[in-house]
């Protein structure tokens, strides 16, 4: 496990859905036109994709390596992120089978000459942009809120240290969390001292 600087990694999560959203209407403009060159008017969008793909999936390389694997809730977060991820991967691939729906024309006599094809995929492709977006806000916020909490930072604290103790190695209670000392009783032996 490695720290990393969570506020960063917020401000990325932060900022991916408005990306995100820029895609999307992108999308919907070629979508919204005849897509009589779909390599032209649709490659560029599916590299783009493409791209926030591999740009999601190493941060939720970076993440899974860190603390933000060990705090409340982390593990459940990363499987969020990585679903969220892989919808911006089946939106890249959505797009490249709408070039595909459109140039089966040229290549099969019973080929779709329309670009409904080119258009239904690309309508899913938003429908994953969508919900991939949603994801991601959720998790900036909910990021956020666990970084501007003092009593949040104090719960993450111990399993922070123990990860970084390493497995087998039980580390002290950190001052903020360790228990007040229990009161001797009159016949005790720590009493008697």
């Amino acid at each position: 496990m490695h720290i990393i600087d969570l506020a960063e990694q917020t401000r990325i999560l932060g900022q991916t859905p408005g990306e995100l959203q820029d895609l999307r209407t992108e999308i919907e403009g070629v979508r919204a036109g005849d897509i009589t060159r779909p390599v032209h008017e649709i490659a560029p969008i599916a590299i783009r994709a493409h791209s926030l793909t591999i740009r999601c999936m190493q941060q939720l390389d970076t993440l899974s390596t860190s603390q933000y694997a060990v705090m409340k809730n982390g593990h459940d977060n990363l499987a969020h992120l990585a679903e969220a991820a892989v919808r911006i991967s089946v939106a890249s691939s959505l797009c490249a089978y709408g070039i595909t729906g459109r140039t089966d024309a040229l290549l099969y006599e019973d080929g779709d000459r329309t670009p409904q094809t080119s258009r239904q995929y690309l309508t899913e492709a938003m429908d994953e942009l969508d919900r991939a977006a949603g994801t991601y806000r959720v998790l900036a916020q909910n990021l956020s809120r666990r970084l501007a909490s003092a009593t949040a930072r104090a719960e993450d604290q111990p399993r922070i240290d123990r990860a970084l103790a390493g497995p087998g190695t039980t580390t002290p209670p950190s001052p903020l969390t360790s228990p007040p000392p229990a009161p001797c009783a009159a016949g005790s032996p720590a009493a008697r001292r």
